[in-house]
């Protein structure tokens, strides 16, 4: 079979795959562990592989690029807009290919392993400074006894 592209919902430890073909229509759906995703890539013809953004897809991305792969990552909050009924993986991954399908859907770049951890560093950084401002603004919303 020649799958052209195949549309990947990312978990902790199962990964749900829809393949399409060259019309866009599913034509096969896995529920694949770790290791078998990665056997599975490496011995299937598959051209596009899409994927929710998130820390793991980058991870992804980088590895199947590796494999000569083409990886598009479509930012999450436009993808739920195309999940039909409830919400469950096998929805997901069709869902990923419906928004594939949008003209207007612009794809996120994967991001290098320098560009994760200074991503990371920023949110931590970020946080600190949330933590920091509620500390020094905290005793402003006590009143001194007596005066109130």
């Amino acid at each position: 079979m020649n799958a052209t592209t195949v549309a990947v919902d990312l978990a902790k430890s199962v990964f749900q795959l829809a393949v399409a073909d060259e019309h866009w229509r599913v034509v096969e759906t896995q529920r694949l562990t770790r290791t078998q995703f990665e056997r599975w890539f490496a011995s299937r013809d598959v051209s596009l592989v899409i994927m929710e953004a998130c820390g793991s897809a980058h991870h992804w991305g980088r590895w199947l690029n590796g494999l000569g792969i083409e990886v598009r990552l479509l930012p999450a909050q436009y993808v739920r807009a195309y999940v039909k009924r409830n919400k469950t993986d096998a929805a997901d991954a069709a869902a990923l290919l419906e928004a594939t399908r949008a003209s207007d859907m612009r794809p996120v770049r994967v991001k290098s392993v320098e560009q994760q951890a200074l991503q990371g560093m920023h949110r931590i950084r970020s946080l600190w400074m949330g933590t920091r401002t509620s500390r020094i603004n905290a005793p402003r919303g006590i009143s001194p006894v007596g005066l109130a």
